[in-house]
């Protein structure tokens, strides 16, 4: 017979772990789009820093939420919960206005960002990330 912990008070009853399950899978997603930013932006700005400052800006500033959204998935308590939450927050409103700004306002977007035209470069990745994070909080909240 398998030992369970205390905590361990069945499907019907307890929440998912986010920890587990999809809730790592989700915690590695981010943590390759906080890789993924960090280097990207990174680059951008070491190489090309002056040539459009806004949107590598945004690309490090995006590395960031990523990074800190990675740490706080991955971490347990309210304090984490609560900033996964504010986190993946600031990124859906970051993708949704970055993604309209440079559909509407295009010159202000000299170069892509990781949110340009809502992450279209990255599959729509960007954008649907959020939506999948915050559903997915929601449904772990103890």
């Amino acid at each position: 017979m398998e030992a369970h912990d205390a905590a361990d008070v069945g499907p019907d009853t307890a929440p998912p772990s986010r920890r587990n399950g999809f809730g790592r899978v989700l915690i590695a997603v981010y943590g390759v789009f906080a890789l993924a930013a960090t280097a990207r932006s990174s680059v951008q700005l070491l190489r090309d820093g002056s040539e459009a400052p806004l949107a590598y800006g945004l690309s490090a500033f995006s590395a960031v939420v990523y990074v800190v959204a990675t740490i706080a998935l991955a971490i347990r308590g309210p304090v984490a919960y609560r900033l996964s939450w504010i986190t993946i927050g600031i990124e859906f409103v970051g993708v949704v206005l970055v993604g309209v700004l440079s559909l509407t306002h295009p010159e202000l977007f000299q170069r892509d960002t990781v949110w340009s035209r809502f992450g279209m470069g990255y599959g729509f990745v960007p954008l649907v990330l959020p939506i999948v994070g915050m559903v997915w909080l929601r449904r772990v909240r103890r």
